[in-house]
């Protein structure tokens, strides 16, 4: 099962498929936010989902990724860049992280998280909500795969982060 990424800033293929599946991510997220309103219900923001969205392909600090197995579009990512005057220590961040459900648990996230963080050298967050049980879980595990244990975690308003170093392809095992 090979899975693979692909930039799809200048694919509309690509960006028609993920705007197709960003309802899907959004109503896992409203699923698991215990009804607190964290993340919005799709819909909610009406005609301004596509502005909304737009802004993934627009901006200069963001690199939206299709997430492929056996070639075929299964999910997609969000990385971004803090802002010029805000950055911190941080250099990437892990905005949205999406996987359809029927390539879910075959570890093409594994895979796909791995791809994306050997791609993006630096330092990396990547932040779960609290409720959110499986994705803790999961990028706990990944996560602590991908650097041999070398992360910090933190809770800060209901939110889990990770933060850690990807020396790019040099870590990759």
């Amino acid at each position: 099962m090979p899975v693979s990424i692909r930039d799809a800033k200048h694919s509309v293929a690509d960006r028609t498929w993920i705007r197709t599946q960003y309802p899907e991510y959004l109503e896992d997220l409203s699923q698991l936010s215990m009804n607190t309103g964290i993340f919005p219900a799709s819909g909610e923001f009406g005609e301004r989902e596509p502005e909304l969205m737009a802004r993934w392909f627009a901006d200069d600090s963001a690199h939206p990724l299709v997430i492929l197995k056996d070639g075929k579009q299964v999910g997609f990512a969000l990385v971004t860049r803090p802002l010029r005057n805000q950055r911190t220590i941080i250099d990437y961040r892990l905005a949205d992280f999406f996987i359809n459900l029927k390539s879910r648990r075959l570890g093409v996230g594994r895979n796909a998280a791995r791809l994306i963080f050997n791609r993006f050298a630096g330092m990396w967050e990547v932040t779960e909500f609290v409720f959110n049980k499986a994705a803790v879980i999961f990028w706990r595990i990944t996560i602590a795969d991908y650097t041999q244990g070398k992360f910090n975690e933190s809770l800060v308003d209901s939110e889990v982060k990770q933060v850690f170093r990807s020396n790019g392809a040099r870590l990759a095992r």
